[in-house]
């Protein structure tokens, strides 16, 4: 098995969330040797973090070519998703991209075939690997060991929501409020897919049909001029224009699993004081279970006839999690050990440790949201259940 420290890593994309894919890999041992962005932007990323090669203007052809790289992690705009990911596995590179995987499922479909048949320079398999960094979450691996060992009993239903509150204003700007950036849909996609991947994770089970019901409270929107960085506030005196807005502020989805279960589904974007609540409950016929991210540590269950229970990261209730967690109980671990624990999953693989099961998003898993995005959108145009 290669050390992790001996994988050379770079990285596309500056804004919100490639620092944090770089902060995960930093802490693991891997050598980012490798950032591609704007130029102001990659060259600050690049100081901040000792990144010794900065590739400027969003080349990343260049980047692929030239930095050594021997995976490329892709935290780009939607849009330009396939396009990079096809350039990296062409060059016989492991690639871990952002979600979504691509725009539409022609793109993904694509993307599942070449990364199937795709080998490294070395001969070995290639990894493409989509960011559903919430899977790892310890509290979210403990709750997919109880459901799959039958600790739940037969699942009825579940319940769950992801609510922010960072668009809630008319002023509030980033580029996923455009379609020709982000896609057609925009809470459902950048943050519903999340709940779903997780969701669909803990049962061990696809989604087979769609109800969804969406509507975008800010009709119309004031952007600055320039692009804003997600979760930023935009400076008092910018100047400001209007324009329509076609993406949704938010959405309730209605699922029926292949397992079975049943669930309902909240998503919003202008959700007043939830900065990232991610929240599941999972209702089965012998006790329940359910989890809040704003409290990541602690699992609850529920029972019909003896009382109900709490549960705490690193004791003996998550000893199935116990491969992913590294800090004694108490001392919180949260969104950005997600990260780590993702790419210690998808690392290890690529290192060639069979020991550990591959639990991280695939291509397959990817292809898979997409379909269900576009089976949301239609249901709701069309007033009715979709199959996916």
């Amino acid at each position: 098995m290669k050390p992790l420290h001996q994988i050379k890593a770079g990285v596309i994309g500056t804004g919100f969330i490639g620092p944090v894919h770089v902060e995960a890999l930093k802490r693991l041992g891997v050598q980012v040797t490798a950032v591609c962005g704007s130029a102001r932007s990659a060259m600050a990323v690049a100081d901040r973090f000792g990144i010794p090669q900065v590739f400027g203007d969003y080349d990343y052809k260049r980047m692929i070519r030239e930095s050594g790289a021997d995976v490329v992690h892709i935290t780009s705009p939607n849009k330009d998703h396939f396009a990079q990911a096809k350039a990296v596995l062409a060059a016989g590179l492991h690639c871990i991209c952002e979600k979504p995987l691509a725009m539409n499922t022609r793109e993904t479909g694509a993307l599942v075939k070449v990364a199937a048949s795709g080998k490294s320079g070395s001969g070995q398999a290639l990894v493409l690997a989509v960011n559903y960094n919430i899977r790892f979450y310890p509290a979210v691996l403990q709750m997919r060991a109880m459901v799959a060992r039958g600790d739940l009993g037969e699942i009825i239903h579940v319940n769950g929501s992801y609510l922010q509150d960072w668009l809630l204003k008319p002023t509030d700007y980033n580029w996923r409020l455009l379609p020709k950036e982000g896609g057609a849909l925009r809470a459902v996609a950048d943050i519903g897919t999340h709940w779903m991947d997780m969701a669909g994770f803990i049962l061990g089970s696809p989604v087979k049909q769609v109800l969804a019901d969406m509507n975008t409270f800010h009709k119309t929107r004031s952007r600055p001029a320039g692009e804003v960085k997600s979760f930023s506030t935009i400076s008092a005196d910018a100047k400001l224009d209007s324009y329509k807005v076609t993406t949704e502020d938010y959405a309730n989805v209605l699922l029926h699993y292949a397992c079975g279960a049943r669930a309902n589904l909240g998503i919003s974007q202008v959700a007043a004081g939830r900065k990232n609540c991610i929240r599941v409950e999972i209702y089965g016929t012998k006790q329940s279970v359910w989890w809040n991210s704003e409290n990541p540590d602690m699992i609850h269950m529920g029972r019909r006839d003896s009382a109900n229970a709490t549960a705490f990261r690193a004791c003996a209730e998550f000893a199935d999690a116990a491969g992913y967690t590294d800090y004694p109980g108490g001392h919180v671990e949260g969104f950005p050990d997600t990260f780590k624990m993702l790419y210690r999953n998808i690392y290890g693989r690529i290192a060639g440790d069979t020991t550990q099961p591959a639990l991280f998003a695939t291509a397959a898993d990817g292809h898979h949201e997409v379909e269900l995005c576009d089976a949301i959108l239609r249901s709701h145009r069309e007033k009715k259940w979709i199959k996916v």
